[in-house]
């Protein structure tokens, strides 16, 4: 299986599909999952002729299960491992929930003459905690609430998440994908506890803000309004005023996994952007 081996010595596991010689789509998944979790988007751009590329996060799938390591800087370090040693240029970034803040972190910090566009997708920019001066994010009691479900039962928490908010499958009516509650447990599963417990400070304490002003390629934020995860109010709609070149798209309806429940949508609209 391909990997490359970063500067800490952490092996990260990559896919590498499509024409080498083509545009590369390149796509940062959401926590606690794995470069899996993008199936209905890999395959529809490598039918499109693109070249895919997609990582494991450390701690995540099959990358190193390591102990150390697990906050923004060493993820979007870790991404830019994979795009240089592939050589990646004129890439498109493609992220979704903690993956949109390693997107976006690694465009900033290290994209510069490799990126040609951003896509935010249910992304956690700017900043997800409450505090002074973000008075709309979420309390910390909150995240200590992940925190203490995923030691308590790391496999019941991984269960209840992806039947009840991640996919809206607690609203009224909700047509329930018994497989897809069963592939985001099996996602989260092959992943190592300790990478997923430090995980929710990384994806829940980060500011972005400074991340976002800096960003200079056109971005696109997408984003769901009955997303129960990462709620609009204090995410997209904050990152697409900040953003240079921001362009912002709200999915009426649509909940925090709306690229496995509604992928015919999402990625038409990703091939728009991408070609426009």
């Amino acid at each position: 299986m391909p990997f490359v081996t970063t500067k800490d010595g952490v092996e990260i596991f990559y896919k590498d599909w499509g024409p080498k010689d083509a545009q590369p789509v390149f796509f940062h998944h959401g926590w606690p999952l794995s470069s899996d979790d993008w199936d209905a988007q890999i395959l529809f751009f490598v039918s499109k002729g693109f070249r895919v590329v997609a990582h494991d996060r450390r701690g995540h799938g099959r990358s190193t299960q390591v102990s150390d390591g697990h906050d923004m800087d060493h993820y979007a370090a870790d991404a830019a491992a994979v795009t240089e040693h592939l050589d990646l240029r004129n890439a498109v970034h493609i992220g979704h929930s903690t993956g949109g803040g390693e997107a976006l972190h690694y465009t900033v910090k290290h994209g510069k003459g490799r990126v040609a566009k951003l896509v935010l997708i249910g992304a956690v920019p700017p900043l997800m905690l409450k505090t002074a001066a973000n008075p709309g994010g979420l309390p910390m009691e909150v995240f200590d609430g992940f925190r203490s479900a995923l030691a308590a039962n790391r496999a019941q928490f991984f269960l209840d998440v992806p039947a009840g908010p991640f996919y809206g499958f607690n609203r009224p009516g909700a047509q329930v994908s018994q497989g897809a509650i069963q592939n985001w447990w099996r996602q989260g599963m092959a992943g190592g506890a300790k990478a997923h417990y430090d995980g929710i400070k990384a994806f829940s304490e980060t500011d972005f803000t400074e991340d976002l002003k800096a960003c200079e390629v056109p971005t696109l934020v997408m984003h769901g309004d009955d997303d129960q995860i990462v709620p609009i109010a204090d995410s997209a709609l904050l990152s697409a005023k900040l953003l240079k070149h921001g362009t912002l798209k709200v999915y009426p309806g649509y909940p925090h996994g709306m690229c496995t429940t509604h992928p015919e949508v999402i990625n038409a609209d990703l091939l728009a952007f991408i070609k426009g």
